[in-house]
């Protein structure tokens, strides 16, 4: 047998279902600032990953050119070009760039 409450039954399901929505999205407030700064802290790891591969590239980089001043012959080469050394006995010739300038 089933007694028919009229309004007290709709109105008793209504609040349940206001305090079931009501329990959501106070979950989901509780959980919003915790989930964005989660959100930075991935975007922060992605950045230092970037960050960390570049600087790994530069270590490589400086590695192998502190290898290849090991070889008399680079560190011969490099002083022959940047700093303009010569053997005893060499003349060194050097060559201007050429100017644009037009004369009549």
């Amino acid at each position: 047998m089933k007694v028919d409450l009229g309004i007290w039954d709709k109105l008793t399901k209504l609040v349940w279902g206001l305090i079931v929505v009501a329990v959501l999205v106070g979950v989901y407030l509780w959980y919003l600032e915790p989930i964005r700064q989660n959100e930075r802290m991935r975007k922060e790891v992605m950045r230092l990953d970037a960050e960390i591969a570049r600087q790994e590239a530069l270590a490589k980089e400086t590695h192998d050119s502190l290898e290849a001043m090991r070889d008399p012959k680079v560190v011969e080469r490099i002083a022959r070009d940047k700093l303009v050394y010569a053997k005893p006995g060499e003349t060194i010739v050097r060559f201007e760039p050429a100017t644009n300038a037009v004369t009549h």
